[in-house]
């Protein structure tokens, strides 16, 4: 007869404890669905980031083009180098920017919208709402 107890009890505290958890995400089982690649072509934003490092490489080059004749082969294979090294990390610079950006946008219309979940467009077959527009207007 105890055993019988113990096992209702056991029973009846798994059901309670599941109830609990479901209860507990309620409201929060919506996914949002997001194409980065639209993101990426469509978004002002990352255009500014675009144009910024297409003007700071044209410098580079051009610099680089107007030191070449006063250089020797060495020297020039030298600044070539640091000037893409320069190059690399104001690219890592505004790609940081740009992902924090999309981040931020996401998560406020996330928030906005009540989705418990965003996944990528590539990665879902079906279903989900498209937050994309959303996002890129929020991130102007």
């Amino acid at each position: 007869m105890p055993n019988k107890q113990r096992l209702l009890f056991v029973i009846a505290a798994m059901v309670a404890v599941a109830l609990l958890l479901g209860g507990c995400s309620a409201g929060t089982g919506a996914v949002g669905i997001l194409d980065v690649n639209k993101v990426m072509s469509d978004s002002p934003k990352v255009k500014q980031f675009q144009d910024q490092l297409n003007t700071k490489a044209k410098e580079l080059s051009d610099q680089l083009e107007k030191d070449k004749a006063s250089l020797s082969a060495d020297e020039f294979q030298k600044k070539q180098e640091a000037a893409y090294g320069d190059f690399l990390k104001i690219k890592q610079d505004l790609e940081g920017q740009v992902d924090a950006s999309i981040k931020d946008a996401v998560s406020a219309v996330a928030q906005e919208k009540k989705l418990g979940v965003v996944l990528y467009k590539n990665s879902v077959a079906q279903g989900g709402t498209d937050i994309t527009d959303d996002v890129i207007k929020r991130m102007q």
